[in-house]
């Protein structure tokens, strides 16, 4: 029987096999990670969740977590997990490994994890600021479309 390998996850697949290695699990994803950051993933889990509702799924290589839209996400390493929060100001600390824009206002930064006691002030802060930025810049972009289609109706030339 002849494979094939998926040149996304690099995976030697069967021909017939089923493979999407876009659809995966947080369990998938966080089980081979070593006993010190599996306590941290659990610990940023547990702090995001304290935050409210939303909604946490795993994607490709990442654990998003999102409100309307999503505010941040992990991508587990070998050696640490990778943090991704988006806020809506750039942040200047150490912590911070790398900071870009992600849209007009939005600015993500990438922070590693590689312990549980990391996962406190300021980096939680961070975390639930991106979580309330969330809604604010999800209820402001409904504001904006809504206005955006009232101009456009009210700029309408009406047939003669």
């Amino acid at each position: 029987m002849s494979s094939r390998e998926c040149h996304h996850c690099k995976q030697w697949i069967e021909d017939g096999e089923a493979h999407d290695c876009w659809t995966t699990t947080e369990v998938a994803l966080t089980q081979e990670l070593s006993d010190e950051l599996r306590d941290a993933w659990e610990r940023l889990r547990e702090t995001a969740v304290s935050f409210g509702e939303q909604r946490i799924y795993a994607s490709h290589k990442s654990i998003m977590f999102s409100r309307k839209s999503c505010y941040f996400f992990v991508r587990p390493k070998k050696n640490f997990l990778e943090l991704c929060v988006f806020l809506g100001r750039t942040l200047k600390a150490p912590e911070v490994r790398r900071v870009d824009r992600a849209t007009k206002s939005k600015v993500f930064h990438i922070i590693h994890i590689r312990h549980r006691d990391e996962v406190e002030a300021p980096i939680t802060d961070w975390l639930r600021e991106a979580y309330e930025l969330s809604d604010t810049l999800a209820s402001n972009a409904g504001k904006v479309r809504a206005k955006s289609k009232h101009k456009l109706k009210s700029n309408r030339i009406s047939p003669r």
